[in-house]
């Protein structure tokens, strides 16, 4: 009777195992499929915000261009990434911070275009000064070094573009110094470049702030 059931036993059947088995292999087969569409999914819709960011951006230079146009087109202002650049010989006499005529008349017709532009995107206007690498000549009792010469150059121009209508809340000023130079500071020419106001449309700050918490 032992034999019997010992027999029964061996010979009983393993396809509700087998069964089992290929249940959980499916089941991993599926979990890997549906992370690898989930994870198709959000490259997808990456690539979709990246070429999206792209177009903006396309947009945003080309309506600035148009803005700019009479300007670019005379030689007056360039414009790269999104900056207007200003030679500083077209605002400024070395190592002063008092307009030249040519440069107050330049900075009254950009007021226009440039307050369109900021008002249709609600951005602010960043001014940034910035000099060459020579120090500041001896008997200039004004400006301690490079630094404070952007500063006030930047400032100057801010004040500038206000007196010519721009709004003191659309514009602000900053100043680099030597720093960020656009060409080499071993020649007359790279210095020249070097010497220069860059105008450039920033995104506003958040206006929301972080919850802060007092203990007492």
């Amino acid at each position: 009777m032992h034999e019997l059931e010992a027999d029964l036993s061996d010979n009983s059947p393993v396809w509700p195992i087998f069964g089992d088995l290929l249940a959980g292999v499916v089941g991993v087969f599926v979990l890997i499929l549906i992370w690898t569409l989930g994870y198709q999914v959000e490259l997808s819709q990456d690539l979709r915000e990246e070429t999206s960011k792209r177009q903006l951006e396309q947009q945003r230079r080309i309506v600035l261009e148009q803005a700019l146009e009479e300007p670019l087109a005379t030689g007056r202002v360039t414009l790269e990434n999104g900056r207007i650049g200003i030679s500083g010989s077209v605002l400024f006499s070395l190592n002063s911070s008092e307009l030249q005529p040519d440069g107050t008349a330049l900075l009254q017709s950009l007021v226009s275009p440039l307050t369109i532009y900021l008002g249709e995107r609600d951005e602010l206007l960043m001014v940034s000064g910035f000099t060459d690498d020579l120090p500041i000549q001896e008997g200039n009792n004004r400006y301690q070094d490079n630094w404070e010469l952007s500063a006030q150059r930047a400032l100057t121009v801010t004040r500038s573009l206000i007196e010519a209508g721009m709004s003191p809340t659309l514009v602000f000023a900053a100043a680099f110094g030597a720093e960020q130079p656009v060409a080499p500071n071993d020649a007359a020419a790279g210095r020249a470049q070097n010497r220069r106001v860059e105008i450039a449309p920033v995104p506003r700050a958040s206006s929301e702030s972080p919850t802060t918490s007092e203990s007492t």
